[in-house]
């Protein structure tokens, strides 16, 4: 028995509502909480993600139980993958007696990277979310999203200039509609095999002449990476659709280029 119904103290939010109005969506936002997750290679990567936790409410009933979101994260222990996150939701709608509800998970991942020639190794951070949603019309639909920072030469400076080439730091994201797992680490590989030239957390100077060079030699606009970028995923049976965007913070600018791709995506 719960401390509550111990004490006899009433159940305010489970009264019966009059105004006859569903709610889509209510719950907890922006709640921190430590997890791990589940890295390529099987390991548990900790992090601190933030939660967006949110149910339908039925026109009948007065309020949600807040209490039970922070509950399901106290018992949830597992890694977050495909599977686990999907336990999740499905818990979540269980426990607060709905039929429709949202996820969002988001939080910084690390993968450790080699520098192309000294081999020297170092973490690189990746913002990730995943977004999880069921409802009666479309079911569950979970979308993975990364946001990887990239180098970018320009095709038309290098073309006119006698020597040189402006370049920029890169921000893809990737925000693929899953139908079967997917690590995050291959959803990373698919932005950085796009660009220019990876970038790396610590480089020596015999790394930092490769990645210029390799820069030069694979100029792309941000049209060419949102393209090649699309032109993987349309091969990947495991997606249902897809956002691709990419945004270069211009060196000789003082605004940004950017370009997006969607196709078959989750709805907002």
């Amino acid at each position: 028995m719960l401390a509550d119904e111990k004490l006899g103290l009433p159940d305010i939010q489970a009264s019966p509502d009059a105004r006859a109005i569903s709610i889509d969506c209510v719950g907890i936002k922006s709640i921190r909480y430590p997890i791990t997750v589940r890295a390529l290679d099987g390991r548990a990567q900790p992090s601190v993600a933030e939660f967006d936790m949110y149910v339908g409410l039925p026109p009948d009933v007065k309020g949600t139980h807040m209490s039970r979101f922070v509950e399901l994260l106290e018992a949830h222990g597992a890694p977050l993958d495909y599977s686990t996150v999907r336990q999740l939701l499905h818990d979540m709608l269980d426990r607060l007696g709905a039929d429709h509800g949202e996820l969002e998970i988001r939080f910084p991942y690390f993968i450790r990277k080699r520098a192309p020639v000294s081999g020297v190794e170092s973490a690189l951070d990746h913002l990730v979310k995943f977004s999880a949603r069921h409802d009666l019309t479309e079911g569950f639909r979970l979308r993975m999203e990364v946001t990887v920072a990239a180098t970018s030469l320009c095709p038309c400076s290098k073309e006119i200039s006698k020597y040189g080439a402006h370049n920029q730091r890169s921000h893809i994201t990737i925000g693929a509609d899953l139908l079967e797992p997917m690590a995050i680490e291959e959803l990373v590989a698919v932005a950085e095999r796009a660009a220019s030239c990876e970038v790396y957390g610590l480089l020596k100077r015999g790394d930092e002449k490769f990645v210029t060079e390799r820069a030069y030699d694979n100029p792309k606009f941000v049209e060419d990476l949102v393209r090649d970028i699309a032109s993987s995923l349309n091969a990947e049976s495991r997606l249902c659709g897809y956002t691709v965007q990419a945004e270069n913070f211009e060196s000789i600018h003082n605004h940004s280029a950017y370009a997006r791709i969607t196709r078959n995506a989750m709805r907002a």
